[in-house]
């Protein structure tokens, strides 16, 4: 019978504490070998919420040091065309507090971020973020509230980076296959492929 776990007292039941130096493991700043990882980084995930406690994750992907460390507390990055539905920036309007999870390709480690988020416009380092010649309006700081390292248990069992596990590209649904079957538009899967691939040429 299922049976609904309500308390972290309950939880303890199957998950035993973990040792102090895991617990603890959480800094407020962004020290020189986590830096290091972020700058290398040239894809994260941003968590995010709004007022109504919906939540929203988003991929980022950007050339390794697109992410700029600002200093030991900052990072920053670049707002960068999308799909105009700006699911993220309106939810961190409404609650700044984010999160992030940073990976490396070929690494199983990530480094994960929580930190208080703020949109900005015509700051100083708008011109470091440039890309193909094009200058972002936008981008967002974060002020790090708590940084630590994600362990590579997740990737060691998935083997996201052994590409012999990886499935045939035809055996995956495209984006415009995906498209079709969530909207039900009467449109072929294709179409709405060769569109998105237009769009993504100009995505800076």
């Amino acid at each position: 019978m299922t049976r609904v776990i309500g308390t972290e007292a309950e939880l303890r039941e199957f998950v035993a504490p973990p040792p102090q130096f895991i617990a603890e493991k959480g800094v407020d700043r962004i020290d020189p070998q986590s830096r290091r990882f972020i700058e290398l980084s040239p894809f994260f995930l941003l968590a995010t919420s709004a007022e109504d406690g919906t939540c929203d994750v988003s991929p980022r992907g950007d050339p390794a040091g697109s992410v700029l460390v600002l200093d030991d507390r900052t990072l920053a990055f670049a707002d960068r065309k999308g799909n105009g539905r700006l699911d993220s920036l309106r939810n961190i309007l409404q609650r700044p507090r984010v999160g992030m999870v940073f990976m490396v390709p070929g690494s199983g480690d990530t480094v994960r971020v929580n930190g208080l988020a703020r949109i900005v416009t015509g700051a100083p380092y708008l011109d470091r973020m440039a890309l193909k010649g094009v200058t972002p309006q936008l981008a967002i700081e974060v002020v790090v509230e708590e940084l630590f390292l994600h362990c590579a248990r997740a990737f060691t069992r998935s083997r996201l980076w052994d590409t012999s596990t990886w499935p045939a590209k035809a055996e995956v649904p495209s984006a415009g296959t995906i498209a079709k079957s969530i909207s039900g538009a009467d449109i072929e899967a294709q179409a709405i492929d060769d569109a998105l691939a237009v769009a993504a040429q100009d995505a800076y």
